[in-house]
Order: structure tokens, then C-alpha cells, then sequence
């Protein structure tokens, strides 16, 4: 399955969530989509379904398929500690959520083209693999030719928000990766449990 292009709105309804930024349609309608409305929905939810929903809500958020979603679960499950939390924390790794949170592009997706079309280097190396995995230490910087670009001064602008795993410079628009995330520190609203339950299984 290829990866998702369709209406955002629509799939943030899905989860209740404005997981993609805010959203004023999720909020004139907080009921999932759908040709009955909120009229015709089905009570209480299995185990299984809160669980799938949980999984399909972490993918979305952070834009990943299925198999890459997959093969990093099975990454996480080998490491030392909490599954579930090894999860996210290598999901907040990837290359392309660091432009994000440090605020260099406005959405995870944008974040992700920047990466691709060679915009971003690390350690002052281009990278262009979205799903790079950064390690502790590991400087990020937009390419000197692509800092004029109004998309990454636009989001720069707008961003105000700061993370204490990350030591970003706007000015010179780099940063340093410090360490991976403690789980209280991560403000996606995911119950990573019933994420290895589903996988558990």
C-alpha cells in the first residue's frame, strides 16, 4: 500500500485527535468521518480494535507503511528496557521527525521532502534517508545552499516549541541530537502498550 495522500482532517477525525496540528474541521466535527455521521456507531470497542487503532494512530503521526513500522517494533523489541517506549523513542530518532521538532519544516511530511531532496545534512554529510536513525551526539544542519528556502524560513518563524533532546540554533538553523527521549518527555498522546499487545499476539 502506498502511503497516504488523502485529507488529513479526515484521518485525524478517525482518532479524535488533531494529530497532524491543529485542525478546525476536527474541531466543528470531533466524530470519525463517515456517510451516517455520529448516528450509527458501535458502542464499546474490542481489545483487538484499540489496540489496531493505537498502532494505525502512532503510524500515521509519524508517517510511516506498515513494514516500516514493523521492522522498527522488531528493533525496539530487542533492546534493553520497555518495548513500547524503545518504540517511540526510535520513532523520535528518525531523521526526518528531528527537522520537524527542531522546527525546521512545519509538518512531519515536509520534514520528510526536505530530507529526500538533499536539503539536510548530518555530522556535514548529506542525508537523504528519511528514516536515518540518529545517534546521541549527531549534528543536524540544512544544506548552506538550501537555507534560503522560504518553506524552512517560514517554519522556522512560526516555531516556538523546544525539546530538552535537542539543541537547536534557528539562527544558523542545525542542532545536535543530545540523547534519546525519556517517554514523559515525548507529547504524542500514544498508549505504546497496546502496541506490543497487538504484536504480542
Amino acid at each position: 500500500m502506498a502511503r497516504y495522500t488523502g485529507p488529513k482532517s479526515k484521518i485525524a477525525r478517525k482518532f479524535k485527535e488533531p494529530i497532524f496540528g491543529p485542525d478546525k474541521h476536527l474541531e466543528r466535527k470531533n466524530y470519525p468521518p463517515g456517510q451516517h455521521g455520529n448516528a450509527r456507531r458501535r458502542g464499546k470497542k474490542s481489545e483487538y480494535s484499540m489496540q489496531l487503532m493505537e498502532k494505525q494512530k502512532a503510524k500515521y503521526t509519524y508517517g510511516l507503511l506498515e513494514k516500516q513500522f514493523l521492522n522498527t517494533y522488531k528493533k525496539a523489541s530487542i533492546k534493553k528496557g520497555i518495548k513500547g517506549e524503545n518504540l517511540l523513542r526510535l520513532l523520535e530518532a528518525r531523521l526526518d521527525n528531528t527537522i520537524y521538532r527542531m522546527g525546521f519544516a512545519r509538518t512531519r511530511s515536509a520534514a520528510r521532502q526536505f530530507v529526500s531532496h538533499r536539503h539536510v545534512t548530518v555530522n556535514d554529510h548529506v542525508v537523504n534517508i528519511p528514516s536515518y536513525s540518529l545517534k546521541p551526539g549527531d549534528k543536524v544542519s540544512i544544506r548552506e545552499r538550501s537555507k534560503s528556502l522560504e518553506a524552512i524560513a517560514d517554519a522556522v518563524t512560526s516555531s516556538n516549541n523546544s525539546f530538552s533532546w535537542l539543541d537547536v540554533d534557528r539562527k544558523e538553523l542545525s542542532g545536535t541530537f543530545l540523547n534519546l527521549p525519556e517517554r514523559s518527555e515525548i507529547p504524542e498522546n500514544i498508549k505504546e502498550q497496546l502496541i506490543v499487545e497487538l504484536y504480542s499476539k
